[in-house]
């Protein structure tokens, strides 16, 4: 059944992708230490990619749709991109998946043996990132839960804290 499931939710995602196209999934800033998550919120995503005075702060502003493949991403972004310390994590979590709630227990809690990040909430947390990988991401990079978050003043504030 489980099997079933799974099958089904990646065909549905593979139709999301062809009736309901995302133009981008993230923008690069001139910053090196900061980035930012806007979970689902991708007209949020949007309103940062054009403001200046953010993308001059930030290395980049992305979204986080899924609880797998976008965590993995952002893991290796993080192992490639070795000035990143901060992810502000805002905006609202993917319903269903909760790719936010993943991110935030892979940060405080990890993964085990088998690649499935602890105490995480969602359907299919299995990453696919080496155990090594995600506890040099845990140590080098701080996550601040900004959930919920859209206003791009408040977004901006919190930015000017971390520097």
């Amino acid at each position: 059944m489980k099997e079933f499931n799974n099958a089904v939710a990646d065909v549905v995602g593979e139709l999301c992708k062809i009736l309901l196209p995302i133009k981008d999934e993230y923008y690069v800033g001139a910053g090196k230490e900061i980035a930012i998550c806007t979970l689902s919120s991708l007209d949020l995503l949007t309103q940062i990619s054009e403001d200046q005075y953010l993308m001059e702060k930030i290395a980049m502003v992305g979204r986080l749709l899924s609880e797998n493949k976008g965590i993995d991403a952002i893991i290796k972004y993080s192992a490639r991109n070795h000035y990143l310390k901060h992810i502000v994590v805002c905006g609202v979590d993917t319903r269903g998946h909760l790719a936010g709630h993943a991110l935030l227990s892979l940060y405080r809690n990890g993964i085990d043996f088998q690649g499935r990040i602890l105490n995480s909430n969602s359907p299919r947390p299995q990453i696919t990132i080496s155990s090594t990988d995600v506890e040099n991401f845990r140590k080098r990079v701080h996550i601040y839960e900004l959930f919920g978050v859209t206003d791009l003043d408040t977004i901006k504030e919190h930015v000017d804290k971390i520097q």
